[in-house]
């Protein structure tokens, strides 16, 4: 073979499974070869760079199946009140919190915070003098505007949406300043302080170097992030290269007609060295604790038994004229109604095809469990978000769900039990991007007071490796470590199948390699 551009040694190598080999090439992106360190001298060339692992542990990379890098950017901006754990305290941070073009921006708020009260902007007003807020709550569904922000974004009183969003109003028909989904949500963003292109380049490369520093080499994009991001990623890679390879799935909203679906799929054409766009997002749902997740049952509330797409014939008939243009599909559902209707719909579509995939699966119920496998659909779960739920029951989300239906919250372990493929990913900035958490987290799925058993190590690595790549439709090319393979890998100073969760959450990572080229060394 042609002398390879990089050999590493002295390495354990999984493939996600324990080899013998110690060695592996690299020539063009791809693997070109395994096996121990005598093949490797006589692998070398000239030109070949060779990096002594030192009995690292060597994996396929670490891909995030769920995450937004770009959008995120502006969901991730401000003021971070992700450690906020009461009124008082909320109300004392953003007494202080730094302005942004005379705005208070922050992010990461729990929705458990509040306390069982409805979030309403009475309740930080009057620290803020008169100051235009705009608070994302830790779902991503929901924002909490003051008066002021309301009034720059010309919001005065109940609209009607053609997608489940909602101006949260009081009886007499006044705003709240709770912003209910994304319709809602976009009233007011539209007017928010932005970003420079230089600012926004700059700072998608610093954050996905930070990602490559956890051992990320790839993450599935579930957004578009914006018309102008294939073009702020080609101006990327004019200058350099992306540091974690992207996967990129433009939205689709309820009331798309034929041309826009058309325009999906023309979008998936788009495309440079280490990124693409490749399939189409949907949106079943929204949120357990914003009272927007499609459940079979009402929760505590009433709420819960609508649709994000107020047609779900539309949403099916989407789908189908995605699929056969050749595009697969990954839907938000987190109730175990949104959950049903996608799996029906995939199943009415017949047997072939582009790969479909169901995003969060935050409640289902036993008779879902086997249909994933038998219609090859990929279970994509992120397992941080259990931090925002308690093994009591006692926070927002468990209490609007019921003891019987929180119960069966989050079945990572059910799943994988019943076959499915099972991705697992952040959906930063919800939860942090941390590739190290989510395989830790994996194993503990609903925290220590929790008798439900986790993943193994094993099963959680072929999470971010093998079964994500299946949840892409990428299997062939990516997710192990094997001639022809994208040579994107992860250097461990521990072995992620083998070692205690708590180890593997603090592992240091020895090198990060995304399309043969050193994202990070340790």
């Amino acid at each position: 073979m042609s002398a390879p551009d990089l050999v590493l040694v002295n390495a354990r190598v999984r493939t996600p499974e324990l080899t013998a080999h110690t060695a592996v090439a690299v020539r063009a992106g791809l693997i070109t070869a395994l096996g121990d360190d005598t093949d490797a001298r006589a692998w070398a060339g000239p030109g070949t760079e060779t990096i002594d692992l030192g009995g690292a542990t060597l994996t396929p990379g670490l891909t995030d199946a769920h995450s937004h890098p770009v959008w995120g950017l502006e969901m991730f901006s401000g003021t971070d009140l992700s450690a906020v754990r009461d009124l008082d305290e909320l109300r004392a941070v953003l007494a202080g919190a730094d302005r942004r073009d005379g705005w208070v921006i922050g992010y990461g708020l729990d929705h458990n915070v509040f306390g069982g009260r409805a979030v309403h902007r009475a309740l930080i007003e009057d620290v803020l003098d008169g100051v235009p807020a705009c608070l994302r709550l830790y779902d991503g569904h929901s924002i909490l505007a003051t008066g002021p922000a309301l009034e720059a974004a010309g919001i005065d009183g109940p609209r009607s949406f053609a997608q489940r969003s909602e101006i949260v109003c009081d009886a007499d028909g006044i705003p709240t300043g709770h912003l209910n989904e994304h319709a809602a949500m976009d009233l007011l963003t539209a007017v928010l302080p932005v970003r420079s292109t230089d600012e926004r380049r700059s700072r998608l490369v610093e954050l996905l170097s930070e990602m490559a520093a956890t051992g990320l080499t790839s993450a599935h994009v579930m957004d578009l992030g914006g018309p102008d991001v294939p073009g702020l990623l080609a101006a990327v890679e004019a200058e350099g290269d992306l540091p974690v390879r992207l996967r990129l799935a433009p939205w689709c909203m309820p009331g798309a007609d034929a041309a826009e679906l058309d325009e999906l799929v023309r979008l998936q054409s788009r495309s440079g060295r280490l990124w693409q766009v490749a399939g189409v997002k949907f949106f079943m749902d929204g949120t357990v604790e914003g009272g927007t997740a499609w459940l079979e049952h009402a929760d505590c509330h009433g709420q819960g038994t609508d649709a994000f797409w107020p047609d779900p014939a539309g949403y099916a008939a989407a789908v189908r004229h995605l699929h056969r243009a050749g595009v697969g599909t990954a839907t938000h559902a987190i109730g175990d109604a949104a959950v049903r209707n996608v799996l029906d719909t995939v199943e009415a579509l017949g047997p072939g095809g582009p790969r479909h995939r169901v995003e969060h699966i935050e409640t289902v119920p036993d008779d879902q469990l086997g249909r994933f496998a038998a219609l090859g659909v990929a279970a994509s779960m992120q397992p941080p978000h259990t931090a925002y739920t308690r093994a009591d029951h006692t926070d927002e989300w468990s209490k609007r769900l019921g003891d019987e239906r929180a119960g069966r919250a989050w079945r990572i372990r059910d799943l994988r039990d019943a076959g499915a493929a099972l991705a697992l990913g952040s959906d930063w900035p919800i939860a942090h991007y941390d590739a190290r958490q989510v395989l830790a987290t994996a194993q503990r799925p609903r925290g220590a007071a929790s008798a439900r058993p986790g993943l193994t190590g094993l099963e959680s690595l072929e999470g971010v490796t093998t079964h994500a790549a299946y949840a892409a439709g990428e299997e062939a090319v990516a997710g192990r470590i094997a001639p022809g393979f994208r040579a994107d890998l992860t250097a461990f100073a521990v072995d992620p199948a083998e070692a205690p969760a708590d180890e593997t959450e603090q592992a240091p990572i020895r090198l990060t390699i995304a399309g043969g080229r050193v994202t990070y060394r340790g």
